[in-house]
């Protein structure tokens, strides 16, 4: 009975304990795709806490600045481009699975890929 008692408590912990959250912190090659055709690139991010900060870009030497959340195994990245430069996306939800991250670009526009290199 004893056990039963433990096993019960182990199993309620599981079920209200926070999920884990994933870590993305890395260099990642980046897809997307749209109705337009597909780009490739580059990321690198930093993961601190629930905090994503970072770039992504075509190449390591061109790189557009972004900051986002991690909660559990979901990411969300938003761009801030600089003046003069345009960006492929403003906002991607991505889900993390493994060395892979994949979601959407700006709700609807595209899909977006990372693959952890």
């Amino acid at each position: 009975m004893e056990r039963l008692g433990l096993l019960s408590v182990l199993l309620l912990v599981s079920l209200v304990a926070p999920a884990r959250a994933a870590d993305v912190t890395g260099a990642w090659r980046v897809t997307i795709s749209t109705p337009d055709g597909t780009i490739t690139g580059k990321a690198s991010l930093k993961q601190t806490d629930g905090t994503v900060t970072g770039w992504v870009g075509p190449a390591e030497n061109d790189p557009i600045p972004v900051r986002g959340t991690v909660q559990g195994n979901h990411v969300i990245i938003k761009t801030s481009p600089q003046p003069g430069r345009t960006v492929a996306f403003d906002r991607c939800d991505l889900t993390v699975n493994g060395d892979k991250m994949a979601g959407t670009i700006d709700t609807d526009k595209g899909k977006i890929e990372f693959v952890r290199e």
